[in-house]
């Protein structure tokens, strides 16, 4: 039973906007939209909701208490704004500073003023995961294939270095080939850095190995931008002809599981959830 009354959604670009309020309008709950101008998806235009600049801080605030909402999800996509030419409106103006102090750490930070600044007028921040139990990713394999040992390796050598990374709020993924880091993803974001592992050398022809890993960074707000993967990150591996893809297990989503797992598997590709348990493997 969820905890809340209303949910707000706070949404920009990507499927897992519209995947959650298609889970709202299943289940026959309520649900507020607030698109965020110039990150949020076409499609929601058709949903009820508002628009709403990331500036406008008190304009969505507003809105979320006009329309009964007492808890609040974020989900999608925001770009970064230009903070030079942001609109923004007297609360937006109040919260500026603080914003932009944050965003000299990494988009990580920003996320938690905005964190922050819901918890103070008394509204519940959920995460995607909850508002969408579905979605958290499973422990073990998703499909027919395995990681071999070698693969396990790399997996937990992936996860280190995004741990060691995370206090520069780098990225949430890496490829690790055979104990050799091939990319690390920073803010192209992990399509665009599977991308540059296909036009590394001798990508398309040499044998398909390698394992694209995703886990939340330290101390990430978990309740805000969980790890992704859904089937484009299954073309892109496939396209730079890696072995496989790890997550971890409770701590990342998986969109659209059954389309993904069905061409990983007919690409000879293993889709893993992995534990703590896994990286400690000898």
């Amino acid at each position: 039973m969820a905890r809340w009354r209303k949910l707000g959604l706070i949404a920009g670009g990507g499927a897992l906007p519209m995947r959650i309020v298609a889970e709202r309008e299943a289940l026959g709950e309520p649900f507020h939209l607030i698109r965020i101008a110039g990150s949020a998806d076409e499609p929601l235009n058709a949903k009820p909701g508002d628009d709403c600049g990331l500036g406008e801080s008190g304009k969505i605030l507003r809105r979320l208490r006009e329309a009964d909402c007492d808890a609040v999800c974020f989900a999608g996509i925001v770009r970064r704004p230009d903070f030079s030419g942001l609109k923004v409106d007297w609360r937006g103006a109040a919260l500026m500073p603080k914003i932009i102090a944050a965003a000299a750490r990494g988009d990580g930070a920003i996320l938690d003023v905005l964190v922050e600044t819901l918890e103070a007028e008394n509204f519940l921040v959920v995460g995607a995961d909850e508002a969408v139990s579905s979605l958290r990713a499973s422990q073990g394999a998703f499909g027919v294939h395995q990681p071999s040992a070698e693969d396990f390796a790399d997996i937990a050598k992936a996860a280190a270095l995004i741990n060691a990374i995370g206090s520069f709020d780098v990225g949430q993924a890496a490829v690790v080939d055979a104990g050799h880091v091939l990319a690390i993803e920073a803010a192209e974001g992990t399509d665009l850095m599977l991308a540059r592992c296909a036009d590394l050398p001798g990508a398309p022809e040499r044998k398909r190995n390698g394992v694209l890993v995703k886990r939340p960074k330290p101390g990430q707000e978990l309740r805000v931008d969980l790890p992704v993967i859904g089937p484009e990150t299954v073309r892109r591996a496939i396209a730079a002809n890696l072995r496989g893809i790890a997550v971890e297990a409770g701590l990342s989503l998986v969109m659209n599981r059954d389309e993904a797992v069905a061409l990983a598997d007919g690409a000879g590709l293993f889709l893993y959830g992995f534990s703590e348990a896994d990286l400690n493997q000898k």
